[in-house]
């Protein structure tokens, strides 16, 4: 019996004798099957035969990425978030091996895994297992999980104090379940928001966009980015890191509310003529 992960999207599937006939997350229209097919691996073998290795970086007091090279998947960084001696671990990687747990236990352990959406799920349940900790999904994407665990909490509503200044916000959007981040006292009590990609930070740094599909470019209706654009006027920020380590370094409360005026503009007709 084996845990087999998706090589395509990096998520870890509940033990079987052979791999499942699908994936579930990329057989829908916001990810993809590999045009070579479905392929299949296990993080043991990833462990054992790959060249795979865990890099934890520093971005700022309390705050650190973390990213697999060479990259697996999709790619994503995950972020381990530090605030007043409660750590979070702010979505997931696929790759984990006895050098992460030991790297994450001389940083102080993780109490907590939150998930921003399915995509990043990964090998969640391997984490939160060897570092002893409970996993936040919102009750709106338990239908999309994979590996079920006793260890997983399911939040319901529009937001949740895991600690005293770390909230998640159900923002929507990509899925329905879609949540961000909001660590009030990053970036010197400036606040920092972590969106995975929800919101997701252009290459320019200065804008920001909102998408259902991603690799399949579909867009999100006005109307719904709109409600996202609100929900993100309540959150105090000023920074922000995505899941693929792009940061807006200051006044990105006003760089994503102009983002979403401007994608609204786009998708209306109102921005362009071509």
């Amino acid at each position: 019996m084996k845990n087999y992960i998706c090589e395509t999207c990096g998520v870890q599937y509940e033990s079987s004798k052979s791999p499942p006939s699908f994936c579930m997350i990329c057989s829908e229209e916001r990810q993809y099957v590999n045009h070579s097919g479905q392929k299949w691996t296990t993080l043991e073998r990833m462990v054992h035969t790959e060249p795979y290795k865990n890099f934890f970086h520093k971005e700022e007091e309390g705050l650190f990425s973390v990213k697999t090279k060479p990259e697996f998947a999709i790619g994503q960084s995950a972020y381990i978030v530090q605030e007043s001696g409660f750590h979070l671990l702010w979505d997931c990687l696929t790759y984990f091996d006895a050098n992460s747990i030991e790297a994450i236990k001389k940083m102080g352990g993780i109490d907590a895994i939150a998930l921003s959406h399915p995509h990043y799920y990964a090998s969640q349940v391997e984490w939160a297992d060897a570092l002893d900790a409970k996993i936040y999904i919102h009750e709106d994407d338990r239908q999309w999980v994979t590996r079920p665990s006793g260890r997983m909490v399911f939040w319901s509503g529009e937001s949740l104090m895991l600690h005293e200044g770390l909230v998640l916000h159900r923002l929507g959007g990509h899925f329905k379940g879609g949540a961000v981040l909001e660590w009030q006292n990053g970036f010197d009590r400036k606040g920092v928001l972590l969106p995975g990609d929800i919101v997701r930070v252009m290459p320019g740094r200065d804008w920001a966009s909102f998408m259902y599909s991603y690799p399949n470019f579909i867009p999100l209706p006005p109307d719904i980015v709109e409600r996202m654009a609100k929900k993100l006027s309540t959150i105090k920020f000023k920074r922000v890191y995505d899941a693929f380590q792009r940061i807006v370094p200051d006044q990105a409360d006003e760089r994503i509310q102009q983002s979403a005026m401007r994608y609204i503009d786009a998708i209306n007709g109102k921005l362009f003529e071509t």
